[in-house]
């Protein structure tokens, strides 16, 4: 075992995360962050009494920070940094109505971060997600390899789960993939999807894909008005701890994530959801896929809107 990584945020979303990470037994400790004084030593109390039923050794530490940065040096010289800091959506809200709060407190954890580990792996949760991966970057001035987010491995899980239950067949039996925005511009990508090797076109009708696919780009909001307060965690934090231990073991597993484009599909100067293998220097390198011609075209208008709204960031 080796190596720290620091959640930061200890509600549903981050504290499922550190459990997640802790319980892979590969890092020696998970440092878990809150602003609400107690919430992160209690919870890492709580977790660190589950270890020998468990059977791992991760040492998980938790430490209330505030906004002026007092309680950061619990989490320094971390190898990998989640924030999955800022409020979650409530019924009707869009990713994009949280922005300006959230820039706020994200910024300002970037900051510290940046301050107390400078060679970390940043994987970003918050939302609006490209937005606040954009906005990471700025804040810490880190390479553009060592920051990344979370979105493409959890809305092709999402896919995936859809594609299965349609189908009524294994979720193994099931490849998806889906790169965009996490949002409104999400890019499904149905060429790339197969059931059992088989091409999910010929299982399913273009009118039955269509039907999945808005499903999935609505699967956030789906689960945000079932609960009606807060918003999705148990697979967005599987999403998030996958990628922390693809950084730690220095994998080079490809997986959909938001990263940042620099000519590949024709796109460049943005942070985009794509196809990338990931190690421990954060993203190695973005692998470009084959798409068909309507696939392509959809990423370049998302590429255009989150270009857009991530220019509006650098102000926030």
């Amino acid at each position: 075992m080796a190596g720290k990584v620091t959640v930061v945020g200890a509600g549903f979303y981050g504290s499922t995360t550190a459990m997640r990470i802790a319980e892979y037994n590969i890092f020696d400790t998970v440092v878990l962050t809150d602003i609400l004084e107690g919430k992160p030593e209690g919870l890492a109390l709580d977790m660190n009494q589950s270890r020998s039923i468990e059977g791992f050794e991760t040492k998980i530490i938790g430490a209330t920070t505030s906004a002026d940065g007092a309680g950061y040096e619990a989490t320094a010289n971390s190898d990998v940094v989640v924030i999955t800091a800022g409020l979650p959506r409530k019924p009707g809200m869009s990713r994009m109505d949280l922005i300006v709060v959230n820039a706020g407190i994200v910024r300002g954890v970037a900051e510290n971060i940046a301050k107390h580990s400078p060679n970390a792996v940043i994987i970003v949760v918050s939302n609006p997600l490209d937005e606040m991966t954009a906005l990471t970057q700025i804040a810490t001035a880190f390479p553009y390899n060592r920051v990344m987010g979370q979105a493409g491995m959890l809305d092709t899980a999402r896919f995936t789960h859809f594609v299965a239950e349609k189908l009524n067949v294994p979720v193994a039996s099931v490849s998806t993939l889906t790169l965009g925005s996490h949002g409104e511009t999400m890019v499904p990508v149905p060429s790339r999807c197969t059931v059992g090797g088989v091409a999910l076109s010929e299982k399913l009708s273009e009118a039955e894909i269509d039907e999945l696919v808005d499903r999935t780009r609505n699967a956030g909001a789906e689960v945000v008005a079932l609960l009606k307060t807060g918003s999705a965690y148990y697979a967005p934090s599987a999403a998030a701890a996958r990628m922390a231990k693809a950084v730690i073991e220095d994998s080079g597993a490809t997986m959909p994530v938001c990263a940042w484009v620099n000519g590949e599909y024709g796109i460049s100067g943005v942070y985009l959801g794509v196809e990338a293998q990931i190690g421990r220097e954060g993203i190695k390198k973005v692998v470009e896929t084959k798409l068909t011609d309507s696939e392509l075209a959809a990423l370049k208008v998302a590429a255009e809107a989150v270009r857009a709204k991530q220019a509006d960031v650098q102000s926030l």
